[in-house]
């Protein structure tokens, strides 16, 4: 069974073959959701002027934050799971060839995953074959949400029920905060299975090709062998801590923080909590 449906490079196989996870529409790329957020299939970049089939840093619009990939690797500064310089791939519009260096993550899949039963997690993903250090793994792809709309979601879920939203923060150079909003949950790919470890084996970048609207594409922050379950950081920091006022908040919301099975050395017995959806703008009245 190929939980894809054609849609990847390569067949989503399932384990066991005689379980099926609940039903959700697969698409390998985000949607736009209800409530009237942006439309992430707008093209609305411009394009490179390179002539050549793969672009140079030194002439290539689209690198102008410098050289973003060597030999389909992310090429990292510092720390890999606090990734920040912008990321801008080669677009519809540039007129480089599909082989350019400068298109990693719009090629889709590389490497064949799978979608297993856990023995505590519920679903996962694990890669079937070995994956280098710095390669593109899979995207985190779904509807995408204005604030409002995922506010309203969040709140009409359960305390029984899994929760797939995705907020994302970037700090952009005037000051100003980015948010983009992703809920795989009725609609989207993969990533959708991955689960939470407080030493993950990946990071996630947003990658920008067509739009302001970004890729939420996740990397191998270490080599990663064949049949290894494949996870990231929740919180989108290495260090998985609830700060003390959000403890209140939590206290005063009577909400209860859901364990962590990821078994790593460093587990905090907890999962990542993000307080900022129910308590922004007046929480519930958001």
């Amino acid at each position: 069974m190929d939980l894809a449906g054609g849609a990847e490079n390569f067949p989503v196989t399932l384990w066991p073959r005689l379980e099926e996870p609940p039903p959700f529409q697969y698409s390998p790329d985000h949607v736009a959701g209800a409530g009237g957020g942006p439309d992430p299939s707008e093209i609305s970049f411009p394009g490179c002027n390179c002539q050549s089939a793969s672009c140079l840093t030194s002439a290539c619009s689209c690198l102008c934050y410098g050289e973003n990939y060597s030999n389909s690797c992310i090429k990292c500064e510092g720390n890999e799971l606090d990734y920040s310089k912008p990321v801008f791939e080669c677009n519809t519009m540039c007129p480089c060839g599909e082989l350019c260096q400068n298109r990693v993550v719009q090629r889709g899949l590389q490497f064949r995953l799978e979608v297993f039963r856990t023995a505590k997690k519920g679903w996962g993903l694990r890669t079937l074959e070995s994956i280098p250090k710095g390669r593109f793994v899979c995207e985190y792809a779904g509807e995408i949400l204005d604030f409002r709309e995922a506010c309203r979601r969040i709140h009409l879920q359960t305390s029984k029920d899994s929760n797939y939203i995705l907020a994302i923060r970037e700090h952009m150079s005037d000051e100003q905060i980015m948010e983009t909003f992703v809920d795989p949950t009725y609609v989207g790919n993969v990533g959708r299975f991955l689960n939470h470890s407080c030493e993950p084996n990946l990071f996630m970048v947003p990658v920008r090709i067509d739009s302001m609207v970004p890729k939420l594409a996740l990397f191998a922050a270490r080599d990663i062998c064949a049949e290894e379950e494949l996870s990231y950081d929740y919180s989108g920091r290495y260090q998985n801590y609830l700060p003390v006022q959000d403890q209140e908040k939590l206290q005063q919301a009577k909400e209860s923080k859901k364990p962590c099975y990821c078994g790593t050395k460093l587990c905090t017995g907890f999962l990542p909590y993000d307080s900022s959806i129910f308590y922004k703008n007046g929480g519930a009245n958001c």
